[in-house]
């Protein structure tokens, strides 16, 4: 079974603030146990709900497109698709035709990348970031075996 745990946002990532430094080493050394231990698939830090969008489908199930930010940040996420679009209106025309019912819901948010982290994300983590996305990558080839 696989599970996303999702960290809620608060009102510093909601404002966009960026990890420090210390913030990013202590986070790549957990994330360097969960590889080691072969439970991690995937991971990512989400940019700020500003950035994001929802498609809300009303009681005709007419799919709405809200733009964010959001307000609540502790809104639950039941789980995820990750695709590889263009832009943000690429992202909402395929949520428009998801395959929910009426009151179904979706948050689109832009998946942060190494630049996104600035001068925090050392060399150093940089490097320990490519090792473990080489580990997961080994490890969903071996699981798809």
């Amino acid at each position: 079974m696989r599970y996303l745990m999702f960290v809620k946002s608060d009102e510093r990532s909601e404002a966009g603030a960026m990890p420090t430094e210390q913030e990013l080493a202590d986070m790549t050394a957990y994330n360097e146990r969960l590889v080691e231990a072969g439970v991690m698939l995937d991971g990512n830090g989400l940019a700020p709900s500003a950035d994001g969008a929802r498609v809300i489908f009303d009681e005709s199930n007419t799919p709405i497109v809200v733009d964010g930010p959001f307000t609540k940040p502790k809104d639950l996420v039941a789980g995820y698709w990750v695709l590889d679009v263009s832009s943000r209106e690429e992202a909402v025309e395929w949520a428009r035709r998801a395959p929910l019912g009426p009151g179904g819901q979706i948050e689109i948010r832009r998946i942060l990348t190494d630049e996104d982290f600035g001068d925090s994300l050392t060399p150093e983590l940089r490097e320990a970031e490519a090792r473990m996305r080489d580990a997961e990558a080994h490890r969903r080839e071996e699981l798809a075996r």
